[in-house]
């Protein structure tokens, strides 16, 4: 058995401890957006694959005999090569994706959008000094914004100019209530613009919101390929990956000293 796993997620680092601590053989693959990534344990890989065609072939040369997407949730064309890779090597895939805000308590408050540019129009009408919490691929949507104060907070400084009312704040997850509070707070937010992405590391945005009675936009999480089994859960994938590989169900015990 030899894993690939497409991750650069929160969840994609937790399997590859599970992997590890069962012994299996396995390489974790990230994209190379992020100059420094936080780093799965195990052996791993950098940069592309080169499309379909790609990643099909890493896997054949590689060894490879199982797939995990554990990508973004909003990953879709990393998700479809993903699908259509595996098929052409003859690789079984799983999808490994965090559940999303949907089932919160206050989630019917919010407005749900299908799209960036619809969230962009529901924003407008709801506030006028706009948290953006989307990713940076995502500002371009946003860029007519020149009129307001906007924030937006992202990982990694942006490239080039941002229009002058905008702040930009360098941070990433997890975060706590306390200081989502201090920051909606102390940059008068009205209105939060964020996708469904799910998870606990980036909800306390959610929690701040609801607080301070500040309106949220989501735009709802894209539908996965019909094709493909999603599991929401580290245990998931190790009871399908057992069922379809023979691993054990629990960690490796460490051998006595001899």
């Amino acid at each position: 058995m030899r894993v690939l796993v497409l991750g650069g997620t929160a969840e994609a680092r937790a399997l590859a401890v599970a992997l590890h601590d069962r012994g299996v053989d396995f390489v974790s693959s990230l994209a190379g957006r992020v100059t420094r990534p936080r780093m799965p344990v195990g052996q791993v890989r950098i940069g592309g694959f080169g499309g379909v065609d790609g990643l099909a072939d890493t896997l054949r040369e590689g060894g490879f005999t199982h797939l995990f997407d554990a990508t973004h949730p909003f990953a879709t064309t990393m998700t479809a090569h993903a699908v259509a890779a595996a098929s052409l090597a003859g690789v079984p895939a799983l999808r490994l994706a965090r559940p999303g805000w949907a089932g919160r308590t206050d989630a019917d408050t919010w407005t749900w959008v299908p799209d960036l540019d619809a969230a962009r129009v529901a924003a407008e009408s709801l506030g006028s000094r706009p948290f953006l919490s989307s990713g940076r691929q995502t500002l371009p949507h946003f860029a007519g914004w020149t009129d307001r104060d906007v924030l937006v907070r992202v990982v990694e400084p942006l490239d080039g100019e941002v229009p002058p009312r905008w702040t930009v704040v360098l941070d990433r997850g997890p975060y706590c209530l306390d200081r989502e509070l201090d920051l909606l707070r102390g940059h008068r937010i009205d209105v939060l613009v964020t996708k469904d992405s799910g998870g606990a590391y980036t909800s306390a945005k959610l929690d701040a919101a609801a607080e301070l009675g500040v309106a949220v936009v989501v735009v709802a999480r894209p539908p996965a390929p019909r094709d493909l089994v999603t599991i929401d859960d580290v245990a998931g994938c190790l009871s399908w990956l057992a069922a379809t590989g023979g691993i054990g169900d629990e960690p490796r015990r460490p051998e006595p000293p001899r």
